[in-house]
């Protein structure tokens, strides 16, 4: 069984997708992180079979409407003096504003400098609308 330390101030990233934990690594910068960083690959899960966990020996800012349309399935542990304080169960965001972009050439964000903002259309299709032309992208679409 592998065994990594426990962190005493941080964050552990649970039931990421086996696979997806390598996205989340990186677009966390957590490879030039100068702190502790544990990222376990395909750990065996009674739940999912397999998932991808990251642990963080630090407190930092993480936009959890990125990591939910990365993963709506993610848990986020907030740890303080080797305690769980707060478990935050993500979800898919109920909008998104310059993380999809809208890929219809008529719609006002492909001539002007606007703010892309899409809305969630339908959670099981995990699809957005967007906020000016109604196209429809798909979270998917972001992974």
């Amino acid at each position: 069984m592998l065994n990594v330390d426990q962190i005493k101030n941080g964050i552990v990233i649970d039931h990421i997708k086996a696979g997806q934990g390598i996205r989340i690594f990186n677009w966390l910068g957590l490879g030039k992180a100068s702190y502790n960083v544990a990222f376990v690959v395909n750990a065996q899960s009674n739940r999912m079979g397999r998932k991808d966990i990251i642990k963080i020996d630090n407190t930092i800012e993480i936009n959890f409407d990125i990591l939910g349309l990365i993963d709506p399935n993610i848990t986020v542990n907030v740890i303080e003096n080797e305690v769980i304080t707060k478990k935050i169960k993500l979800q898919l965001p109920e909008g998104v504003q310059d993380i999809l972009i809208c890929k219809n050439p008529r719609c006002v964000t492909s001539a002007e400098k606007i703010p892309h903002i899409f809305h969630l259309d339908d959670r099981k299709l995990e699809t957005y609308r967007c906020e000016y032309c109604d196209e429809i992208r798909s979270a998917a679409d972001f992974r």
